[in-house]
């Protein structure tokens, strides 16, 4: 069901990381994991963030119903595994998936988890019930379910529209952590109980957040730290150096630079540094609705504006993936075809003549050297938003757009560009779920949340369906490519690159495995430990 290359891909990772556990030896039990963090979240709830701000430290509080297995890699269907679900089964029709619950877990505060807790999750997830979240950013992902059925305490089914076997994809995100009933989402922001690993212990906002370990988790063994801390530090040099000198086990995993990670083995040669693809897009988000971008030849002329290679070249030593929307091979299962992608207005080689065909139809819209389009450009206050904005504002120059860079500090970024309160904005869009269903309704479908861009395409979003309940791979596959070239031409959100970023830890820090295809499903943490 994969290419040859992406189960090469696999099986390379598969053999470092198991090779890396027989090296490791004999897990050792005790230590707190001490790592900075980037910026401070909004708040403790996964279900209303759209960073992995938020599921780095909150990931191991929690439990989903099935996950993607920690020491895999490149996620896929293959390496999905129980977690609060002991099994699952579709029905003959693929319009029911099943879960078998497992019994005698607890959450954090000494009630049971039962089916109940599911429903409740999925309701809110669904915007069917009394309790609603703040923002509920990935409602889009389970348009397809009709709600869920519960069968006694331990068994729960969803009812699905149509049949969907991303489904199971979806569940296993990091975004997919089942929350308690009897416990508001207002508490889960502030004081959040879950089944996982780990429990919480506090949160002070642009400080700390701090973990203990769970002795009543329901994995006998495990986990085997004694607990998590992350300290918040904002400023990326400060942080490195930090880390350098010893005071931190781990870097915030994903966030270390590739010019960066040469700094690191240079000044720690014992360091361990893995430079990763991250399934995130730095895009360029346009509100559509209002002017002037409500001017299709101003979007297209910015998205032939774009040199990609000037943004991979400075910012990541030329390491970067240029695709669309899905990300590109060999880490990425779904990507356009290169050739395929040539052909996408903006994406050929030769950006002098893009360049001039932008200037001819901003001078259309009626601007000129005489006559330029001021306009802000917002985009989150962390170094990795800015930079690639202080580059897109240069660029957009030679098309008579002078930029202004606005910054938005992290707590406000994703409620200001959910309510479209901005004009263009530089984002950057992580996929959860290497999955076409997961960036296209989110991203992409009418009324998401997550449409950031108010980009509504009737006819497309039939296409969405399609490639949804296809289950022969290389049909779904060709229709992927279709959508995700449309929506590149429709200049729907223009992906400018995918990113490389680099992770560092200690030498005596056990069982990491960084995800190539995600960035968002890989920190339970449980089977971490500390050889100290």
């Amino acid at each position: 069901m994969r290419s040859v290359r992406a189960l090469a891909v696999v099986a390379a990772f598969s053999v470092f990381a198991v090779s890396n556990i027989a090296l490791a030896g004999e897990p050792k039990q005790g230590g707190i994991l001490r790592m900075y963090h980037r910026d401070s979240p909004g708040s403790a709830s996964i279900h209303e963030g759209a960073t992995y701000s938020l599921n780095v430290p909150f990931m191991p509080v929690f439990n989903n119903l099935v996950l993607y297995k920690q020491d895999v890699p490149q996620n896929s269907m293959n390496s999905i595994v129980p977690d609060l679900a002991e099994s699952w089964a579709w029905s003959a029709d693929n319009k029911k998936l099943t879960f078998k619950l497992r019994q005698g877990v607890k959450w954090h505060d000494g009630k049971p988890f039962t089916a109940a807790d599911v429903k409740c999750t999925f309701d809110m997830l669904m915007g069917k019930s009394q309790q609603k979240f703040r923002q509920n950013p990935r409602k889009a992902w389970y348009s397809e379910v009709n709600d869920l059925t519960t069968n006694g305490d331990f068994e729960v089914s969803f009812n699905l529209k149509r049949p969907q076997p991303s489904l199971l994809a979806l569940l296993a995100s990091g975004y997919t952590p089942v929350y308690p009933c009897h416990v508001s989402p207002g508490d889960m922001r502030t004081n959040p109980i879950g089944t996982g690993p780990f429990k919480f212990v506090e949160f002070k906002a642009n400080e700390s957040i701090k973990l203990t370990r769970n002795p009543d988790y329901w994995k006998k063994g495990r986990p085997y730290l004694d607990g998590i801390e992350l300290t918040i530090i904002t400023n990326r040099s400060t942080a490195i150096l930090a880390f350098v000198a010893g005071k931190f086990d781990m870097t915030f995993p994903t966030e270390v630079t590739i010019p960066l990670v040469k700094d690191v083995k240079t000044q720690a040669p014992n360091a361990i540094c893995e430079i990763t693809p991250t399934n995130v897009s730095t895009n360029i988000i346009v509100n559509s609705s209002s002017p002037p971008f409500d001017n299709q030849d101003i979007r297209r002329a910015m998205a032939l504006a774009l040199d990609r290679k000037a943004f991979t070249s400075i910012l990541f030593e030329g390491q970067a993936d240029i695709g669309g929307t899905m990300l590109p091979a060999p880490a990425g299962l779904w990507a356009m075809p290169k050739e395929m992608l040539e052909t996408v207005p903006g994406y050929g080689p030769d950006v002098n003549a893009n360049r001039e065909e932008a200037r001819k139809l901003m001078q259309k819209a009626g601007y000129g050297p005489d006559k330029r389009l001021a306009v802000k450009i917002s985009t989150r206050n962390i170094s990795i938003y800015r930079d690639p904005a202080v580059i897109l504002i240069d660029q957009l120059k030679s098309i008579y757009i002078d930029g202004e860079l606005d910054v938005v500090e992290t707590a406000n970024w994703f409620p200001k560009v959910a309510r479209k309160d901005f004009t263009l904005g530089l984002n950057l869009t992580g996929n959860a779920v290497d999955d076409p269903d997961q960036s296209f309704f989110e991203n992409y479908s009418c009324g998401s949340e997550r449409n950031y861009t108010n980009y509504c395409n009737k006819e497309i979003e039939k296409l969405f369906d399609e490639q949804s309940q296809e289950t022969n791979i290389e049909k779904r596959k060709k229709l992927v490519w279709e959508i995700d070239k449309k929506l590149q031409e429709d200049v729907a959100r223009p992906i400018i690159f995918h990113s490389r970023m680099g992770s560092c830890w200690q030498p005596y820090v056990k069982g990491i495995t960084m995800m190539v295809n995600s960035s968002y499903n890989g920190y339970r943490y449980e089977d971490v430990w500390l050889d100290k």
